[in-house]
């Protein structure tokens, strides 16, 4: 396997790569250019002295021009997450794992409930129940046999007991909607 040098322009060039492709925290680019040059220096490929204090500038850099705004970033990964139907429980998860601050990730949950007036959660456990048909959306002919499996569903999706219970037993799509 060969391995091109890990140069300060080269470590440039390939946060410029990452950032036009995917939409990424601070935390994250850093861990993609340190991931580099981890592979560079396994392969005994040159790497630039002082790695970490050239990504900590190259990332410094983008914070400073706006392109990187880890608030920004955790707002919307929440909001259309939260559209899709995930709990704010695995939205936490997931922008920790995107190396967001906690701060940032309150943040973006908070804003995320002034958004759906407070009820967030349940806006996002009706989505999912939507996209998966569990509940008042599954075949009626087959919704009372699986509602355990629904609610099972529910759970492993994050979604509390008596929340997935109140989406999973309603009666109606018409009676989630009031």
């Amino acid at each position: 396997m060969i391995v091109k040098p890990i140069t300060a322009k080269r470590l440039e060039n390939i946060a410029a790569s990452y950032i036009d492709r995917y939409a990424s925290s601070a935390g994250r680019l850093r861990e993609v250019l340190m991931r580099r040059v981890r592979k560079a220096r396994y392969a005994e490929a040159p790497v630039v002295d002082d790695a970490e204090a050239v990504i900590d500038g190259i990332v410094a850099k983008y914070v400073k021009a706006g392109i990187l705004n880890d608030r920004r970033f955790a707002e919307h990964k929440a909001d259309s997450l939260s559209r899709r139907g995930t709990s704010q429980r695995r939205i936490r998860e997931k922008l920790a794992l995107a190396r967001v601050g906690r701060d940032d990730v309150d943040h973006a949950l908070a804003s995320l409930r002034d958004e759906t007036d407070g009820d967030g959660e349940f806006t996002a456990a009706v989505a999912l129940a939507r996209r998966r048909r569990l509940g008042p959306f599954a075949d009626p002919a087959i919704r009372r046999e699986r509602r355990d499996k629904h609610l099972a569903a529910m759970g492993r999706a994050g979604f509390a007991l008596g929340l997935a219970r109140r989406v999973i037993d309603a009666k109606d799509e018409d009676a989630l909607q009031e």
